[in-house]
């Protein structure tokens, strides 16, 4: 098992990178997004998601929601090392 040691930074883009690849495969924008939390009882606007994902900051519960509404694929480790990866190689 390859270990990442990263920044804060990362571990917040590795959530963005998450949300908005989730996002875009479902063609979902955050107005929808918003609409389909609150079907769920979960009251956040699209402007607050949009900062909350861009920044990569939202509670567990919070990202949890999100991928339960966008039906998200499952997250695996294997996944998220790729992606922790391609953030660790663009950062030179």
């Amino acid at each position: 098992m390859v270990v990442f040691i990263m920044t804060k930074n990362a571990w917040r883009q590795l959530v963005q990178r998450i949300v908005k690849s989730e996002m875009s495969l479902r063609g979902v924008k955050y107005q929808s997004l918003s609409e389909r939390l609150l079907e769920v009882g979960v009251e956040q606007s699209a402007d607050n998601l949009r900062n909350k994902v861009n920044k990569g900051i939202m509670g567990a519960d919070l990202l949890l929601q999100i991928l339960l509404v966008l039906n998200a694929r499952p997250i695996t480790v294997q996944g998220l090392q790729e992606i922790l990866a391609e953030l660790d190689a663009e950062k030179g």
